[in-house]
């Protein structure tokens, strides 16, 4: 059943609010000494069947190098799962995809960098990706999401998991307080103009 109009129309004075409160605000990047390896990390989470029309989870990544965010997505997984665990182990896949074009990019331009780092709030999936024996619960994921088990035990890749109060990946798409949000903003170093002043 679609949504009245009404309350898309709500939704949208919501976000104009929110866009016209928060003008000063941007992107805080801070200068990082190249004469060390740089850290990559990554905090990577996903919903389970958060869609109520066709039950698909939507993942969601920040990356930062150093202390600075410089990519960050959310997007909707192009199939219906019927596990948290299995969404998350898709997310952290998703995430690896993308810090992989980051890292081949660091390694051409000669700049060093530590191990990649990826946060996940979800032990199941941590654990499946650090255990090298074949999972039987696990034997119908699709096979291309299984390379992130490969880069891990090659050391190319670690993943640790995070408190769900620790993932910063959540203000990407989840419904959040307006304390919590904030909270979150700033680990994202979206900061106000006029309060670095």
């Amino acid at each position: 059943m679609a949504a009245p109009l009404d309350s898309h129309w709500t939704v949208v004075k919501r976000i104009l609010r929110y866009l016209k409160g928060t003008l000063s605000h941007g992107l805080l990047l801070q200068p990082t000494s190249i004469a060390k390896p740089l850290n990559i990390r990554a905090f990577c989470d996903a919903d389970w069947a958060s869609n109520v029309d066709d039950r698909r989870s939507t993942s969601r990544a920040a990356i930062f190098l150093g202390q600075n965010l410089i990519y960050w997505w959310s997007r909707k997984q192009k199939v219906t799962i019927s596990s948290s665990t299995k969404v998350e182990y898709r997310s952290i896949a998703q995430t690896f995809t993308e810090l992989t074009w980051i890292y081949t990019l660091l390694a051409e331009l000669q700049v060093s960098f530590t191990t990649p780092v990826i946060f996940c709030d979800n032990q199941s999936a941590v654990c499946i990706a650090h255990n090298p024996v074949f999972h039987s619960t696990t034997k119908h994921m699709e096979i291309d999401v299984f390379f992130v088990r490969e880069k891990f035990l090659a050391k190319q890749l670690t993943i640790v998991h995070v408190q769900t109060l620790d993932q910063w990946a959540d203000i990407l798409t989840k419904p959040l307080s307006a304390s919590r949000f904030k909270v979150l903003r700033g680990k994202l170093n979206v900061k106000s103009v006029s309060s670095e002043n």
